[in-house]
């Protein structure tokens, strides 16, 4: 049945994104607790880059825009986190101002 959508999903790309969609949905969800580890390790990970860039552009191995650009990542990574922190505060204030 999968190789028979692969086949459509050459023909059409809606049927494609659908093919798609069910093998996604076939694969083994992660945790939510899984998922906001994932998403710390990887704001470590990213400030970890950012430092070994600026320590290589202080060497001279490697560019300024190089280390600017692992910079800014590093910043995107910790904002994305610190938004996601925020919207799951307030959607647990929400939910315990609601009435039983």
């Amino acid at each position: 049945m999968a190789l028979e959508l692969a086949k459509v999903a050459g023909a059409t790309g809606a049927v494609g994104t659908v093919a798609r969609g069910a093998a996604a949905a076939a694969a083994p969800a992660t945790s939510f607790a899984e998922s906001l580890n994932k998403l710390v390790d990887s704001v470590e990970e990213s400030q970890g880059d950012a430092n070994t860039a600026v320590v290589d552009m202080l060497d001279g191995s490697t560019e300024v825009h190089d280390a600017m650009i692992a910079l800014q990542r590093a910043e995107m990574t910790l904002q994305f986190t610190i938004q996601v922190r925020n919207k799951l505060v307030q959607a647990y204030q929400d939910m315990m101002r609601m009435p039983i």
